[in-house]
């Protein structure tokens, strides 16, 4: 084990991968020379040359639709987004072409690539550069979505995507790139897709949380075991394929579900875990699912106004207390 940041456990992966398979090459704005998003390809070009680390246009649509020409014809494109919300520029190529095309071709085509990229609140990006857009991707078919909320799931996660033979979205947290944390160094460390992490176990209420809502739930659970209150928290880490045993399962035992993240709350990720929840451990529940998520308004520019549209600790207290009659 070795402590890493978020940023730097990508990056170490991705150099690990690449020296791994020659076939593995990354691709985006930026990413050779400036090294891309929060250095996650800084110096990559010097040991693998501008071949395998390609700049590319201002054009997420050209780029996108190269990369899946390249993984159609054997190579295992990285591609960078520099933020998510520019995937919308892209929406074609992403939900008509890559989703689509091994199902098109009977899964004779394999398409072993990988969309990467920051996305969420934090830095005052305001309202077309902080959007949370993991929803868009989990309901259309033919796509893989992972999620990782620390440097370890980070690693686990990005070399799991890189070896698929299928496309994934691998959706990063602007807010924890400087994070730090303990990583596995086994160069041939994964974490399966479709297995949820328990990262604090209790027994009077269930929080689901992705991204920066983990940690946030972690911090309302410490405060509430002061009050006798056991909170399990639960990390999905993959929302397609999604652990819905592990979080009904949960559910089963505590009696209780609150769902917190940062998308918009209408039709947000929430919704469908809800909906899920009340499909499997409906008999179970004591109380009704909470759902927490952002207001419905872009997003704003000041600091103090984006807080006060995106879910806080105080909001997932108040969401467990309700669960519980207090």
């Amino acid at each position: 084990m070795s402590k890493k940041s978020y940023a730097s456990a990508i990056r170490d992966t991705i150099a690990q991968e690449m020296r791994r398979d020659e076939k593995v090459f990354v691709m985006g704005e930026d990413v050779e020379v400036l090294g891309g998003i929060f250095g996650c390809t800084r110096g990559l070009a010097d040991e693998f040359s501008a071949e395998r680390v390609r700049n590319t246009p201002i054009s997420e649509a050209g780029f996108v639709g190269a990369g899946l020409g390249a993984a159609c014809v054997g190579m295992r494109p990285i591609v960078e987004l520099m933020y998510f919300d520019f995937a919308l520029v892209a929406a074609d190529q992403i939900i008509n072409q890559l989703a689509k095309t091994r199902y098109i071709f009977g899964g004779k085509a394999k398409i072993p690539m990988v969309i990467r990229g920051q996305q969420g609140v934090g830095r005052g990006n305001a309202a077309t550069h902080s959007q949370s857009l993991e929803v868009l991707f989990m309901h259309f078919p033919g796509l893989k979505l992972a999620m990782p909320s620390t440097p370890d799931d980070a690693v686990g996660l990005l070399r799991t995507a890189i070896r698929d033979d299928n496309p994934v979205i691998f959706i990063e947290h602007k807010a924890l790139y400087v994070d730090k944390g303990d990583v596995n160094d086994d160069p041939n460390y994964c974490i399966p897709f479709g297995k949820a992490k328990v990262v604090r176990e209790g027994s009077d209420v269930t929080v689901v949380a992705t991204h920066t809502y983990v940690q946030k739930a972690l911090s309302v659970a410490e405060e509430l075991e002061k009050e006798g209150i056991q909170v399990e928290v639960i990390d999905p880490r993959t929302l397609v394929p999604l652990d819905i045993d592990t979080i009904s399962s949960s559910v089963k035992k505590t009696g209780r579900a609150v769902i917190v993240h940062e998308a918009h709350k209408v039709c947000g990720i929430g919704a469908e875990l809800a909906s899920q929840i009340s499909e499997f451990a409906f008999a179970y529940l004591d109380a009704p699912v909470e759902r927490l998520g952002a207001k419905s308004c872009p997003l704003p520019f000041n600091l103090g106004l984006e807080n006060a549209v995106v879910p806080q600790e105080k909001d997932i207290n108040d969401a467990i207390k309700r669960t519980l009659y207090l």
